[in-house]
């Protein structure tokens, strides 16, 4: 399990927190059906979601660096949720990469639109019967992203899927990284941890997210809390 960066600067600020933090940040490091790399994504897209712009998204790139993400990895990320968290959030984002010592760019060629088929050229069609504007910007930022090298496939949907629960879009949009993470790999157990890693950037969220995208168990109808 890694050491959590920047666990000293927590208690400083106080030190009863710092251990409730340590302590939920072992649960998604400890989850054993997500990889080292999409458990830093992870992080990093809660950051851009909040957003977290200062001591979270430094440990976490210092912990994504730690964990033998490549730099380029992490630009990539960046580039990859632009549209779906907001343009005008990444470029504060890139903006504290560079201030934290992350290397310029390496992959500086023109991004090359590839046409989209399976699951995201169904949502494109989908789309175009509720508004066709929507559906040809929408079309040119997916096919600018999807192919692209530096992140598989399973890593972009599971760094969706992070948006889809900050932001509670839990009907099309979460079914669709589903889809999309499963066709490349991930496993009912890789979406459970996933949302189960989740809790600690906000546990209704994720609990709105499990009862929206994952099967129910038994039919028990205990009344915990």
């Amino acid at each position: 399990m890694p050491q959590l960066a920047g666990a000293d600067a927590l208690v400083a600020l106080d030190p009863v927190f710092a251990r409730l933090a340590v302590g939920a940040g072992h649960n998604l490091w400890g989850l054993t059906h997500l990889t080292m790399r999409e458990k830093a994504f992870v992080c990093l897209t809660a950051d851009l979601c909040h957003p977290h712009l200062d001591l979270p998204l430094a440990m976490h790139v210092q912990m994504a660096l730690a964990n033998g993400v490549e730099p380029e990895s992490i630009r990539e990320l960046y580039r990859h949720l632009a549209p779906y968290v907001g343009y005008p959030i990444l470029v504060p984002a890139f903006q504290r990469l560079a201030e934290l010592g992350l290397p310029e760019a390496s992959d500086t060629e023109v991004v090359k639109p590839v046409p989209l088929t399976g699951p995201l050229a169904r949502a494109v069609r989908d789309l175009e019967d509720v508004d066709p504007g929507l559906a040809v910007f929408t079309e040119d930022q997916l096919a600018q992203r999807w192919a692209r090298t530096h992140l598989s496939v399973r890593e972009r949907a599971i760094a969706c899927l992070v948006v889809d629960v900050f932001y509670q879009t839990l009907g099309e949009s979460l079914r669709l990284h589903a889809e999309l993470a499963k066709a490349a790999g991930a496993t009912e157990e890789t979406l459970r941890d996933l949302l189960r890693g989740l809790a600690e950037f906000g546990l209704p969220r994720a609990w709105a997210a499990a009862k929206a995208l994952l099967p129910q168990r038994g039919s028990g109808s205990g009344t915990g809390t």
